[in-house]
């Protein structure tokens, strides 16, 4: 975030720390707090611990992420000298608060009266010399993490397990924190907080939620990270370990007694907890729904509008927007006062007023619109199964035909060149076919940003709405859709969800929301319905791709997450498919993918901004940085793969017929 660059962020931040430094809830604890320092005109990505209106230590990220969606080296400089501190003279505004004129600025822990506490920056968790190892075997044994982890589906085992093996060999007891909510962009950060000791999580918190604020508490016995430290090996790299300067300070985390005199048994250890994992099918259902209510709030827009398909990705989006009103109702059922007021602001209602959004169909209906925008080459099927779902999840809905449009904008390009482009199964070249989809498809963008803009005006209501897309991750990486259709939108909630995880999700959604209307969307082959129907021919995404959206899974995977160039990716899939595809086979559907791909590469450059839940995703304005100009063909490339093919044995069961969709 390059407002990190700004002097008012740092102005802003002591500033704020000012006011924590004054308050009576920070007093008789030890804080841990982040914010950007300027040390000797270097700007630093740090910790402050505090403790009763004085600065202890300010503790300076070493390690930075710098790669998928963050650029930390863009703003931060890394500490480079470790186990050592330095003199950190503060702003007037601190010290009329504390009275300090320097406090330690570097690599160093806090030792209070019964411990010693270290602190661990977000991405030096993931490092593999971790810096709580060596701090751990200099005898501190309680570790902050306060970090900002972004979701992606299938991620948090990973967090977990890590916070697990941090303290499981080193003994200690690990605090993690971790942000909820949008960060104003692509990313959502899923909270997850944990408390772990000795290799057990003891504490857990929400992973997806409304509230702005969560607290997770665990009672522990530091005599237990003494006991699972008695082991020679590890006392013996203890006794060699280099020192680091502790910053003392008379305060202690325990009380220092056995028993309370009100009640004796009053402190219970917490016991062991089974971390709980939600499946990717419920990742999505939570995760870019609450994302969307804090989009919606933080715009102060009046709800959100959809072009509904009849398919399944404007059925997921629709869904998601669902789920995301079940939420409100439920957070408003409990009582949560600003889901409430946000509620009653979003809807419409005066600041006078009692409505409480506990009816999630109800208040779904307040704020999400959908309409299905057909023409000729529509079916009845996709107009019904539009309807029904609008029905079942209680969106304001309206549906139209857009012929007469589609037809003056044909008539229009007649009158002025003496030409009429016609379908390909009327006679018509491949340019002309594609045209006459692509005016379909840019018309239904026009219309969805009209009715976006007027539709609660017609319902007697102030403000507008956002309009949400609904391209998924597979269509974005082989670039199958129309630039600027109604795929360009303000915002994405499936824009990096694969096609399989998203049919997964709305079975999922059928049974846990009770909408068995999403049972047809399940059975209905994907199709643009863009070109007339005729007894021969229904256009079908698949057989318009070359590729199954199974294959583009993989494809993209490969891609980006295994870091694969076409002929790496030919090398690896021939063991994978070999037993079903032969190498000629394969070496076609890499091609073709990289082709698709390549000269499909500009649409990333205006892709709507999309929730991140896919280590996969192409989004070229942040996340995936590669070039949008590509000699499609890849000549050198191509080659190889073509020399390597030819002398490749067949190993497949049958060359001339594929058997099976490889997963």
């Amino acid at each position: 975030m390059d407002h990190f660059l700004e002097g008012d962020t740092a102005l802003h931040s002591w500033e704020v720390l000012a006011k924590i430094l004054e308050s009576e809830e920070a007093e008789d604890i030890v804080c841990d707090i982040g914010m950007p320092v300027m040390h000797k005109n270097v700007i630093y990505n740090c910790r402050i611990i505090i403790h009763n209106k004085n600065i202890l230590l300010i503790r300076p990220k070493m390690w930075l992420a710098n790669d998928g969606n963050y650029r930390e080296l863009r703003f931060f400089t890394p500490w480079m000298k470790h186990r050592q501190v330095e003199d950190h003279y503060l702003p007037r505004i601190i010290h009329a608060v504390t009275g300090q004129t320097k406090v330690p600025f570097g690599d160093a822990v806090v030792s209070t009266v019964d411990t010693c506490i270290g602190v661990e920056l977000c991405e030096e968790l993931f490092t593999p010399g971790s810096p709580h190892v060596l701090m751990g075997l200099d005898g501190v044994e309680v570790f902050t993490n306060s970090s900002g982890s972004h979701h992606e589906l299938r991620k948090l085992y990973r967090r977990v397990e890590l916070i697990k093996e941090a303290t499981m060999k080193l003994g200690g007891i690990y605090l993690y924190a971790n942000q909820q909510g949008c960060d104003g962009d692509r990313l959502y950060y899923d909270g997850c907080a944990m408390i772990a000791v000795n290799g057990r999580v003891v504490a857990q918190g929400s992973q997806f939620s409304l509230q702005d604020v969560e607290v997770v508490t665990a009672t522990i016995d530091l005599e237990d990270v003494r006991s699972h430290r008695a082991v020679s090996s590890r006392s013996m790299q203890a006794a060699g370990a280099e020192r680091y300067q502790r910053i003392e300070v008379d305060f202690a985390l325990s009380d220092g007694e056995f028993f309370k005199e009100k009640d004796p048994y009053d402190l219970v250890i917490s016991p062991a907890y089974e971390v709980r994992y939600h499946k990717p099918e419920e990742e999505i259902a939570l995760g870019p729904a609450c994302w969307l209510w804090d989009y919606l709030r933080r715009s102060r827009t009046q709800g959100y509008f959809v072009p509904l398909s009849g398919g399944i990705d404007s059925c997921a989006t629709s869904v998601i927007v669902y789920s995301m009103c079940r939420l409100v109702a439920e957070a408003a059922s409990k009582g949560d006062k600003q889901v409430i007021s946000d509620a009653r602001r979003i809807a419409g209602e005066p600041e006078d007023s009692t409505y409480v959004p506990i009816d999630a169909r109800e208040f779904t209906n307040r704020i999400f619109h959908t309409c299905y925008m057909g023409t000729e080459n529509s079916s009845v099927e996709t107009r019904q199964r539009a309807k029904d779902l609008a029905q079942a999840v209680g969106s304001y809905h309206t549906d139209l035909n857009m012929d007469t449009l589609v037809s003056a904008v044909r008539s229009l390009f007649s009158f002025v060149t003496g030409m009429k482009p016609q379908y390909r199964i009327h006679g018509g070249s491949a340019a002309e076919n594609l045209a006459l989809q692509n005016i379909q498809a840019r018309l239904r963008m026009l219309l969805a940003y009209l009715f976006a803009q007027l539709l609660p005006w017609v319902r007697g209501r102030t403000g507008g709405l956002l309009v949400l897309g609904s391209a998924n991750v597979d269509e974005s990486l082989r670039g199958y859709f129309t630039k600027y259709d109604c795929s360009s939108a303000d915002i994405n909630p499936i824009g990096a969800i694969s096609k399989t995880d998203l049919k997964r999700f709305i079975a999922y959604a059928r049974d846990a929301f009770d909408l068995p209307i999403l049972t047809n969307f399940l059975e209905a082959v994907p199709t643009a319905e863009l070109e007339p129907i005729t007894e021969t021919y229904v256009q079908a995404d698949e057989a318009d791709m070359g590729m199954t959206y199974d294959e583009l899974s993989v494809f993209g995977r490969l891609r980006k997450v295994e870091k694969c160039g076409p002929y790496s990716m030919f090398t690896k899939l021939v063991h994978e498919w070999g037993s079903i595809l032969s190498p000629v086979q394969i070496a076609d559907k890499v091609k073709h993918f990289f082709f698709e791909y390549a000269r499909n590469r500009h649409k990333m450059t205006t892709l709507t901004p999309s929730y991140h839940a896919e280590q996969y995703s192409p989004d070229d304005n942040r996340f995936d940085l590669r070039p949008f100009l590509y000699p499609s063909r890849f000549p050198w490339q191509f080659k190889k793969i073509d020399e390597l093919a030819a002398k490749l044995p067949d190993r497949s069961s049958d060359s001339d017929t594929i058997k099976s969709k490889p997963e």
